[in-house]
This record gives C-alpha cells, structure tokens and sequence, in this order.
C-alpha cells in the first residue's frame, strides 16, 4: 500500500487542509475573582465550509458504491428472509421440529451479516472515477480502510494538540 503522501488526491477529497481556530486568551477576570463572561461572543464558532464540489462524491464512484453495497447486504438479508419462512413452513407441515432459537440466530446472523456487508460495500468500491476495481474488492478496502483509519488517527492527533 503507498503512503498517503504519494497518493494522489480523491476526487470528492478537500484540496487543503482546514485552518486552525487561533488560541484564545483567558478570559478576563471580575473585581471579584471571578471570570466574567463574553457578551458579544457569537454563540457558534465560525468554520471554513468546503463548497459542495469539494466534497461531492462522483456520480461513477456513488453508483459503484451502491451496487457493492446492494450485493453484499441485500443476498444476506434475502437469505434471512429466505431462512425464516423456510423454518416456518418445515415447522407448520410437521417435516421437523425446529427450536425457535436456532431459527431466530440464524435470521439474526443473516442479519448481522447484511449490516456488514453495507460497510464492506462502501469501502470495497474504488473511490478513484476511473478505476473499477476487483470483483470482490479486497484490495480496495486494504486501501481504502486505510485511508479511514489514518484519517481517524490523524483527527484524533489534531484533538491531542489543540484540546
């Protein structure tokens, strides 16, 4: 995997960096000790907001994005669907006798298997416009779960600077 610096940029990722909110002094204290409180201090800080080009997803990367989720979340909740009343009807014709536990982990792993394949099929879809990518994907999400996890060390290393 090349590091992010050799990269090149997303077509959806910002140019540049957001600026850092300049350090305030402290307030400044009362006759009486105590701090006193800012009046015309705007409620809210104020934030550079990138434009809705900067930060748009592609119309290619989107679709394929969709279609890798679709698949790898809709056949596990089909199949859950499909197991329930499977076990429904084996139940009500008296083919077997099946415990409702086993009928309930099952449609609930069938599940919990769809709502990771909604993650994996964001993050196994090539973000680049013009790349496709694999069938499965794998090397895509390497990439792009490291993308992810860097960006989330690199956040939380910013809040260690700047509490």
């Amino acid at each position: 995997m090349p590091a992010d610096d050799d990269r090149s940029p997303l077509p959806f990722e910002p140019t540049s960096k957001r600026p850092k909110p300049p350090k305030s002094s402290p307030p400044p204290k009362s006759a009486k000790g105590s701090v006193a409180k800012k009046k015309d201090a705007p409620a809210s800080k104020s934030k550079q907001r990138y434009s809705k080009e900067e930060t748009e997803i592609p119309e290619a990367v989107s679709r394929r994005m969709l279609r890798r989720m679709f698949f790898f979340s809709g056949i596990p909740v089909s199949l859950g669907v499909l197991i329930f009343f499977a076990s429904y009807v084996v139940i009500i014709q008296g083919l077997a006798e099946l415990p409702n536990v086993v009928v309930l982990l099952t449609t609930l792993a069938c599940f919990g298997l769809s709502v990771v394949g909604l993650s994996y099929g964001a993050l196994s879809a090539s973000w680049e416009e013009e790349a496709t990518g694999g069938l499965l994907g794998v090397e895509q999400f390497r990439v792009n779960f490291g993308r992810m996890v860097g960006s989330w060390r690199e956040a939380r290393e910013e809040r260690r600077k700047n509490p």
